[in-house]
Parts: C-alpha cells; structure tokens; sequence
C-alpha cells in the first residue's frame, strides 16, 4: 500500500529527471537517464524510476531499475547497488525528515522480493536524512565511497592531497616517457577490453580461481556491452585513459563526467608494464586536473575496503573516505542464501580475498 501523503509516478517522466539533475548541485554521473539506460542496453533491465510529489508540492526523483518481464520484474528494484550509487535527486536542497520516511516507506511496499538503494555519498552528513529515518525491515550494507576533493583547484590537490609518494610516482612515469592518450568517442574502448581481459586473468590467478569461472563472473557482472553503451551514450561525458610504454597499452581508466561530478568508474592494467613506471599515478593525476579544468568539484574514486591497499592508493591520489551504506528490504532471504552460496564455491575452489 503506497504512503499516504505523497503521490508517485512511475517511470519518471525523462524531462522532468533532467530538470531536477540540473537543480541539484550533488547530482552524479550515474543517477542520470544516460546511466540507467547504459545498464539496460547491458542487462536485461527496465526502467523503474519513481517521481514523488509531495502535498507540499515538492517533488524528487529516485532512479530505479527492475528485470524486464514476467515473474523477473517482481524479483528485484534497485537503485542500484549492484551497479553504482543511485538514490534521490533532490532539487533545490535535501527533503526534509517527513518526505524522506515517505519515499522509503514506499519502497519498503514494493512487491518485489528485493529492494534496495544507495544514496548520494556527496551528501554532507549533516544534511542527509535517509539513514536516520529508514523504517523498520531495512537492512544495512556498509560501504565506504573514496571522494577527492576539488574545489580548491588542482594546484591545491598535487601539493595537499597527494601522497609525496604518489607524486613521485608521477614524475618516475613521465621521466620514463609513459605516453598517454584520451579519447572521447570510444575508440579506445578495444584497447581497454584488451587490458581488461588481462587483469582478469590476474586477479584469478591471485585469488586461486580457475580462469573459466573469472572470466564467466566478469562477463556476467559486467557484460562487454556496459562499456560500450556508456562510450556510446555518455558521449564526451565518457573519457577513456590510455597509457602505453614502449609502444604498448600498459594501463588504462574510464572516468565519467556529469556536471560537477567525475567519476573513476573502471581500469585495467599490464602490471609487468605499467607497475615499473607508475602509469596508473599518471594516469590518475592527468583525469584529476582535466577535471578541474572541466569545473568538477569531486572525483569519485569509488568503493574500496578500509585499510585494504586498493583504499590506500586512493588516499595517496588525495581521497577520503565517506561512508556510503546500501539498504535493502527483502520478502525472502535472497542477500543471505547468495553469500553462503559464495562461501560455499570460495572453499571449493580454495578461493583468496585479495
């Protein structure tokens, strides 16, 4: 039963979604509909997005997928933590508490057996209201979202926020004549699927993982389509990164670019290549100040275990850590039986965290 008090139309009407995009200063990359379409030229997804108008007369909007037809589309609604951070786009400021429990309460109505969402990590916690009012049947994943932060300029992110062993690592790769090229039109989008196939192949021999099952995981996580619809559709909001050594692609990053918002969505390397010669700081260093350049407030680093060594490269690039929970509301223990499905292959095959 919908809440009373608010009224919700669904899909979302797409020129009011870019309205409110464009009214809320926090808005990021992959709350757009360029986003959401990008995941259902991938998957077999459907739009499921929420436009609420409260009696007071405001409105928001939160992003939502769900399967395409039949019983699929009562299995799942997210917004997305499966695919990056969704949530309210807010225009002209957060809601207040009242209108917060109302949108939750509505998703915790959904007939599907699972809903879940992850909200603005930019949100200063001061301002966020979602944590405190979820209702009653919400879990709580803990994430940590890595941010960097601009709005001082590059100038201020070089001396301040990086590392000086990440700025050395900088000057290592251009003093080795690393050359980078970034492309706009997804041309570079092989060479990074090239590189990518290969730190697969890395990862599953680091985890002790036969490379079959790695490489069935990564295709079915993240079909080869995503990237090239999100090249496709994001146009020259989509940067590809790509840093050779000697005539070879050694490293390569996608950032993505929506308003005051880049996001560092994926890379890939050689690391017999491009571990020597740092390629990877540069590479980084070179998106953040195309970021400045671009008016971007944060670069968004993305998820990363605290403490981990993956967190700890993005502290050296000058992020830090905002904590960034996903919640999920869901009819039968769907979370639960997934993750003692994947401990139970993990022992089999004598899996290794990295």
């Amino acid at each position: 039963m919908r809440p009373c008090g608010v009224e919700v139309t669904s899909p979302a009407p797409r020129d009011l979604w870019w309205e409110f995009l464009g009214r809320d200063d926090l808005a990021l990359a992959t709350q757009t509909p360029t986003w959401l379409d990008c995941l259902c030229d991938a998957y077999p997804l459907e739009d499921a997005s929420r436009l609420y108008r409260f009696s007071s007369g405001r409105r928001l909007l939160v992003p939502m997928v769900r399967r395409r037809g039949g019983l699929g589309r009562l299995v799942r609604e997210e917004s997305w933590p499966g695919w990056g951070v969704g949530g309210a786009v807010v225009p002209d400021g957060a809601p207040d508490p009242q209108q917060a429990r109302l949108v939750l309460a509505d998703l915790a109505a959904r007939p599907a057996l699972r809903v879940a969402v992850r909200f603005n990590p930019r949100t200063p916690p001061a301002e966020s209201v979602w944590e405190a009012t979820a209702p009653d049947g919400f879990a709580t994943v803990e994430r940590t979202t890595y941010l960097t932060d601009l709005s001082a300029g590059f100038d201020a992110v070089w001396s301040h926020g990086f590392h000086p062993s990440a700025r050395q690592g900088v000057r290592r790769a251009e003093r080795a004549a690393v050359e980078v090229t970034v492309d706009r039109t997804g041309g570079l989008v092989p060479q990074f699927q090239r590189l990518h196939r290969e730190s697969v192949a890395r990862w599953a021999e680091q985890q002790h993982e036969p490379l079959a099952l790695a490489r069935w995981r990564q295709r079915r996580d993240e079909p080869p389509r995503l990237l090239e619809a999100v090249a496709e559709r994001f146009g020259d909001g989509c940067a590809v990164w790509l840093a050779s050594v000697a005539g070879q692609p050694a490293a390569a990053i996608v950032v993505l670019r929506h308003g005051t918002h880049a996001k560092y969505w994926r890379g890939a390397m050689d690391r017999d290549l491009a571990g020597p010669v740092h390629a990877n700081q540069l590479l980084h260093r070179l998106a953040l100040e195309d970021a400045c350049t671009a008016g971007c407030l944060v670069y968004d680093m993305g998820d990363a275990r605290p403490g981990s060594s993956l967190a700890r490269f993005k502290e050296n690039l000058g992020a830090r850590p905002v904590a960034s929970p996903a919640y999920y509301r869901e009819r039968l223990p769907l979370t639960a039986a997934d993750r003692r499905l994947r401990a139970a292959v993990k022992r089999v095959i004598g899996f290794k965290d990295a």
